[in-house]
């Protein structure tokens, strides 16, 4: 080491040396100066402004990077090939692997033979680096694991969701990709929270040009190194998790499902919502994400591929002639940026077979007939939006969270949609409620919910006053071996 200093500061001397001015000679009396020469040039000048890397020993650069973490030998990596060889080096990684992993105390055997350790040179170069990254990402994810293992009795859901979200380090970004290839990466920049889901909005002043656009990808973003601080999403390697893909080419023609005088909202899934402003450019884009499987969907797939969760495991039940259609739970959430208009849970959910008609189960929530089950929403529902420079809300829309349990309260369906109520042509027929009546349903290949409200102009809010939920027989069939 002092003999890599002294080569160092030899080299900076010499350099210097080179770029020291000299003095100008004495001119006689009455004889004009000479012009100055220009300056030559000097290759080992660069010395002086910047260390030469390419020309530094390999012994001095592993010094050097032996006092580096592990983030940033990851990063160094990345610089050229010599870095590359050189950050992947045994030695290095096989401390930083004793140190965040030390082995463990066991008792004392007498071996008859023993097993000879194998020496660091002859393992392949990088192997202790990757049996670091392995290890570390095995034991992020059981420390995420333990986190989601409690569940909520009324939601069938995880209870400390967000807690494993921010203990992962998860992101979520979109990848918006032009006809030429090129990709257009932006992170989330406002995050919600909700009961059963997490709402995340993005929004820019430097949108690309929407005719430009050929697709969208929704992805969550996790650090390799699990557990590392902010500082290890910003500069440090990440993976990237698809969720879902989205086409852009017809994103017009996809459903409105309202509009201020700024904005116009565009639905293209049941989970993301695009705005768009009047001139049809992009002005920021919503995805509304349900917490059921979340952290698998956002970091258990890959850039290209999306999770895929285990299939569901028929239980079968002779003894019942009814399994399958009652002992259903609901748990409904209406909300927008951190409001909530509804939050409330419905057990004991049934269906006789008299009610399946065209391949759905039908099960009553809200009766029509029934006032002592109507339900007020808490304030005006809106859908409030935000940009750098303006601000809105567009009424009558806002998001959706269902969860149906089943009769062992697992997850049976789940969604966190975006919807509008539209005007229905039918008045209200009931004495209590003489306000016009509006309608709002979201239907996927599961089933439909289907909701109807009234609003009351004395009080200035709406009441919910009928609420059905229709499950497709196809969905109950596979999920509890039935044959309905």
């Amino acid at each position: 080491m002092a003999t890599g200093r002294g080569w160092i500061l030899r080299q900076h001397s010499i350099g210097i040396g080179y770029l020291r001015p000299a003095e100008p000679a004495s001119s006689s009396v009455g004889q004009a100066p000479s012009p100055p020469e220009p300056p030559q040039a000097n290759p080992r000048s660069v010395l002086v402004g910047a260390p030469a890397w390419d020309s530094m020993p390999s012994e001095i650069l592993l010094k050097i990077f032996s006092y580096l973490d592990a983030l940033s030998l990851l990063c160094s990596g990345c610089v050229n090939k010599q870095f590359y060889q050189l950050s992947n080096d045994n030695s290095i990684w096989f401390k930083i692997y004793s140190k965040c992993f030390p082995p463990k105390r066991k008792l004392w055997k007498i071996e008859s033979v023993q097993k000879p350790a194998v020496p660091l040179s002859l393992l392949e170069l990088g192997f202790w680096k990757k049996e670091y990254i392995v290890k570390k990402i095995a034991a992020g994810k059981d420390d995420i694991i333990q986190l989601l293992k409690p569940i909520n009795t009324y939601t069938g859901l995880p209870v400390k969701t967000k807690e494993a979200i921010k203990i992962s380090g998860l992101k979520w970004v979109i990848i918006l990709k032009d006809k030429n290839g090129k990709e257009h990466v932006m992170r989330h920049r406002d995050i919600f929270f909700n009961e059963t889901s997490v709402t995340v909005f993005w929004y820019s002043i430097q949108w690309p040009s929407l005719a430009s656009l050929s697709s969208l990808q929704l992805c969550g973003v996790t650090p390799v190194l699990l557990g590392e601080d902010d500082a290890c999403f910003k500069n440090g390697p990440r993976r990237r998790s698809l969720i879902s893909e989205y086409e852009m080419a017809n994103l017009t023609k996809n459903w409105l499902i309202g509009h201020d005088a700024l904005v116009e909202l565009y639905r293209v899934d049941h989970e993301l919502l695009v705005g768009l402003w009047k001139k049809s450019e992009i002005a920021f884009v919503m995805a509304s994400l349900h917490y059921h499987q979340l952290i698998e969907r956002s970091t258990l797939g890959s850039a290209t591929t999306r999770y895929t969760a285990a299939p569901h495991k028929v239980i079968l039940d002779d003894s019942d002639p009814e399994y399958g259609m009652h002992s259903y739970q609901l748990h409904i959430d209406m909300h927008s940026r951190g409001n909530t208009y509804m939050c409330s849970t419905f057990r004991s959910l049934f269906c006789r077979k008299d009610y399946i008609r065209n391949g759905y189960l039908r099960l009553k929530v809200i009766s029509l007939k029934n006032n002592s089950q109507h339900l007020p929403l808490v304030e005006m529902a809106g859908f409030s939006w935000k940009t750098d420079a303006l601000g809105g809300s567009v009424q009558n829309c806002f998001i959706m969270d269902v969860t149906v349990l089943d009769d062992s309260q697992k997850p049976f369906w789940c969604f966190s949609a975006p919807v509008n109520m539209e005007l229905s042509s039918k008045r209200s027929t009931l004495y209590e409620y003489l306000g016009p009546s509006y309608f709002l349903k979201h239907t996927d290949s599961t089933g439909e919910v289907y909701v109807e409200l009234v609003w009351m102009e004395e009080t200035k809010e709406y009441y919910i006053v009928n609420l059905v939920l229709y499950l497709s027989t196809q969905k109950v069939n596979s999920w509890f071996g039935t044959d309905y």
